[in-house]
């Protein structure tokens, strides 16, 4: 029936009570209800909620809370996702590590060197390296795979860094600080490369657009200012009314206009309790123009963080108001709404392989929530796109990896030589013995089994092997692939030790195993086989 007049009073089953992220009913949407529900429920769009725009869904199948971290003792500032590694950062001066297997915090975490609050921390491109700003005016640089500190980097005044980025190849890192100044830095000199300042506000929010040409910036004054990447200030505008908190970019890009330009979409929030969406044409960047496409509502609160989904199809917002939104970027629709913290949300992450979502509070505790694959990251296209861009790799994380290998005394040689991720995978033992001039044959022979290692990573990626074919575990292509207890499919192998080691939880979901049975998935087996002999024919016609 089509509903008429306006729903009165706080009833059961008569109000929506402050937004449309409220069930008709009144009952509260967090994970652990909606899971022992089951129900359907109606939720109304995200730009004001009408009968004709309500999204149905089954609540429980899409997302699900399935880990808590409670190892800070103070508010969580932010989360942040690389391939292997989730890294939090807290009032309580540390950064925290966890490995994505099965969440347990990695030996060499927590990581201590700031002297006052973390304010945010990021990965590089390739997750070798951490970067986290504070209270104490620094920016420092972290090797991921040993947890010590690579650099210290000081604001030029001594003033508290709210935020850092790096840019999509890892060439740069922004810090932005309270007094409005932002610093470009060389990551593979360590020095300053340009530095410049907001005219009013402190610098609160950065977001480098996916090609790296460019970034934008937030201001505690509302203010949303595009850079280049020489520093050049091309654009500003005010954004939101009582100051931007956080903004993102969508890693896909969006076609449009007469000339079929193509945009980059960015999401700001800010104090105005709003998120709004932008488009960025690429067309011309010295006519750089943010244009306004629509505002997401939702919250009855400042809105503090937001961040898009890794395909860009979600868009994931936390709140003052305790509550995470998940939007539907396409039609701007409220797909669910988290309420399993207790005070402010301060950050939201999704991860870039695996369908998860980390969110971070003042209630000291991050919870890691899994959405469903098949129903939200299905046709995404990012099998278009590898998983280990070890090309892109800079010289700096190209040293990085060979400190991780055990390889620290042929830093300089590589630096020297200015070996970067393309070049590195060019290598050969005779470019290793006459170029290089290792003349240890040991020396070169580890050298080249730990290049080819990361060629087969690549090669591996470049055949677009589906997702599905490969085991959770390794990231490898299937065998023997087996059915644990838990749904899920893995290498026989890998699981058998998996289980061997006493996990008894599965290393997807981190929930007990309810049997330690294996059954062979003979469906999944042929229907790899069927895959890899397709292969083989198109290698054999190319």
């Amino acid at each position: 029936r089509r509903l008429r007049g306006p729903l009165r009073g706080r009833g059961q089953g008569a109000a929506l009570g402050p937004g449309p992220r409220q069930l008709i009913s009144g009952e509260r949407t967090d994970s652990a209800h909606v899971a022992s529900a089951g129900r359907w429920h109606w939720l109304g769009h995200g730009c004001g909620v009408t009968w004709a725009q309500v999204t149905w869904f089954k609540a429980d199948k899409m997302v699900k809370l399935i880990h808590t971290l409670a190892d800070h003792s103070d508010d969580v500032n932010y989360c942040a996702f690389s391939s292997s590694c989730l890294a939090t950062c807290s009032l309580d001066k540390t950064i925290r590590l966890y490995s994505l297997n099965n969440f347990t915090e990695l030996p060499y975490s927590p990581l201590k060197g700031h002297t006052y609050a973390v304010h945010c921390c990021c990965f590089s491109h390739s997750g070798h390296i951490l970067a986290s700003c504070s209270t104490d005016g620094t920016t420092m640089l972290w090797n991921t795979h040993n947890g010590q500190t690579l650099a210290v980097l000081k604001q030029p005044r001594g003033s508290p860094v709210r935020v850092c980025r790096f840019s999509p190849d890892s060439a740069y890192l922004v810090s932005g600080a309270a007094d409005g100044s932002i610093v470009l830095w060389n990551v593979q000199s360590l020095k300053l490369y340009r530095s410049g300042s907001v005219k009013d506000g402190s610098l609160v929010a950065c977001a480098f657009s996916p090609n790296g040409n460019l970034f934008v910036t937030g201001s505690s004054c509302g203010d949303l200012t595009i850079w280049d990447d020489k520093m050049r200030c091309l654009y500003n505008e005010k954004g939101h009314d009582l100051g931007v908190t956080c903004c993102d970019f969508s890693s896909q890009a969006v076609s449009g206009g007469e000339q079929g330009s193509r945009y980059f979409r960015m999401a700001s929030c800010g104090q105005d309790n709003q998120i709004k969406l932008w488009l960025i044409s690429l067309a011309d960047l010295l006519g750089c123009e943010l244009k306004y496409e629509c505002t997401l509502n939702g919250h009855s609160a400042p809105v503090l963080a937001c961040a898009f989904s890794y395909d860009g199809q979600m868009l994931v917002s936390g709140s003052v108001d305790k509550s995470i939104i998940i939007h539907d970027t396409k039609t701007g629709s409220i797909l669910h709404t988290l309420t399993q913290h207790t005070r402010y949300v301060t950050t939201c992450a999704f991860a870039p392989d695996i369908p998860l979502l980390a969110t971070g509070s003042m209630d000291k505790t991050v919870n890691i929530w899994q959405f469903d694959p098949k129903q939200h990251f299905a046709g995404s296209g990012l099998e278009d796109e590898p998983k280990m861009s070890i090309e892109n790799w800079s010289e700096e994380e190209v040293s990085v990896w060979l400190c991780a290998q055990g390889l620290k005394d042929l830093v300089g040689i590589f630096k020297m030589n200015n070996i970067d991720g393309k070049e590195l995978l060019s290598l050969t033992k005779h470019s290793l013995s006459n170029d290089l001039k290792i003349e240890s044959l040991g020396l070169r022979s580890k050298v080249f089994r730990k290049i080819e290692e990361l060629r087969s990573n690549v090669d591996s990626v470049s055949l677009g092997i589906p997702d599905e074919f490969l085991c959770p575990i390794t990231r490898e292509l299937m065998k023997e692939p087996v059915i644990a207890a838990d749904g899920y499919s893995y290498e026989k192998e890998a699981m058998e030790n998996w289980i061997r080691k006493k996990r008894r939880s599965s290393p997807m979901t981190n929930l007990p195993l309810q049997s330690l049975i294996l059954t062979p998935n003979r469906t999944l087996k042929m229907a790899i086989n069927r895959w890899l002999e397709t292969q083989q024919k198109y290698n054999e016609t190319t």
